[in-house]
């Protein structure tokens, strides 16, 4: 398992949602070994990425203990272990960008956001992820949110991406304020 992999509190319905989606995947393909992998994807497919439930369900199948399904899912990078956000962002890292920037973006993303790279926000409205190159060099660093085209990203772009989507922004030393205000 990723170090620090940590699975988002189910929705309500989900469960259900995930147990049929497993229980068609099996019925689909032989419970062995052998169709982990087409199973995975399967499942995938169905809840766009792979619940710990899911995963625990599978292995209970194919009698193999859960960290082997764990271990397949997140040696390859195909398998999501978060479920997208309502926004999706994508940061690219291909060289244009990442000398320009790109880190500083996505890091600043990651702050604002209070996720990193590959996870999705408690509230799941934002995942947050690392591309290899979108093709638009000449504008680096880019970030691609929700299939539009953010050029020339900065932190202060960062802060006016998010804001357009409503998303409140508050520094980390107006944060710390904000907690210490509370504790008065």
């Amino acid at each position: 398992m990723r170090k620090g992999v940590v699975f988002l509190p189910l929705l309500q319905g989900e469960e259900e949602l995930i147990r049929k989606s497993v229980d068609k995947a099996l019925r689909k393909h032989e419970a062995t070994r052998e169709n982990l992998i087409p199973i995975l994807l399967q499942v995938q497919e169905a809840l766009g990425y792979l619940p710990g439930l899911a995963m625990e369900q599978i292995a209970a199948a194919l009698k193999m203990p859960a960290v082997e399904v764990y271990g397949l899912a997140t040696f390859y990078n195909q398998f999501r272990l978060h479920p997208p956000g309502k926004h999706q962002v994508k940061v690219c890292m291909g060289t244009a960008c990442y000398m320009v920037g790109g880190r500083i973006a996505l890091e600043c993303f990651e702050r604002r956001l209070g996720i990193k790279e590959g996870e999705t926000t408690p509230d799941r409205e934002f995942s947050l992820e690392r591309v290899a190159c979108v093709g638009c060099c000449t504008m680096a660093p880019v970030v691609v949110v929700d299939e539009h085209v953010e050029g020339k990203v900065t932190p202060t772009r960062v802060d006016g991406i998010l804001l357009s989507f409503g998303k409140a922004i508050a520094s980390g030393a107006e944060a710390a304020g904000k907690k210490g205000e509370g504790a008065s």
